[in-house]
């Protein structure tokens, strides 16, 4: 299989914090499986490290209060992108990020909580057919047979 993955959970330093979420999970997948590495915030045009985003009434905007859902929708339709191009079977992205988290995300209030829902990323992904497993759905088996 050809499994698009978060960047940062391959060792690369690209998180908004300028650090990176390596997993051992997701990069034992690679031994297996051809794994392309890809960063939403980096090809929507925002530097790393950069200040920490969160969903909010639908918008992405900076702790500060900066809108950046341009940048993160851009980044997004990038994605997909190169899912299609590359013929990508799945995807497996960050959790709880404002562009990469599946199922649940951070609140918009910057205090820890969550919200279900989808970041920008993931929901373009499964909108274009392309299945989506969190680091988390990962390290609890989730691909174990592929």
């Amino acid at each position: 299989m050809r499994i698009f993955v978060s960047a940062c959970l391959m060792g690369i330093f690209c998180r908004y914090d300028g650090r990176e979420k390596e997993n051992a999970a997701v990069l034992a997948l690679g031994e297996r499986h051809q794994l392309v590495p890809f960063c939403p915030e980096i090809y929507g045009g925002l530097p790393t490290p950069r200040e920490p985003s969160e969903i909010f009434q639908g918008r992405v905007r900076t702790k500060s209060g900066k809108d950046v859902t341009a940048e993160y929708e851009k980044g997004a339709a990038a994605a997909v992108q190169v899912c299609r191009m590359l013929k990508c079977d799945c995807a497996i992205l960050q959790d709880r990020s404002p562009s990469c988290g599946a199922g649940s995300v951070h609140n918009g209030l910057f205090d820890g909580g969550l919200v279900p829902g989808d970041g920008v990323t993931a929901a373009a992904l499964k909108a274009a057919g392309i299945p989506v497993y969190t680091a988390r759905e990962i390290q609890q088996g989730a691909l174990e047979n592929a």
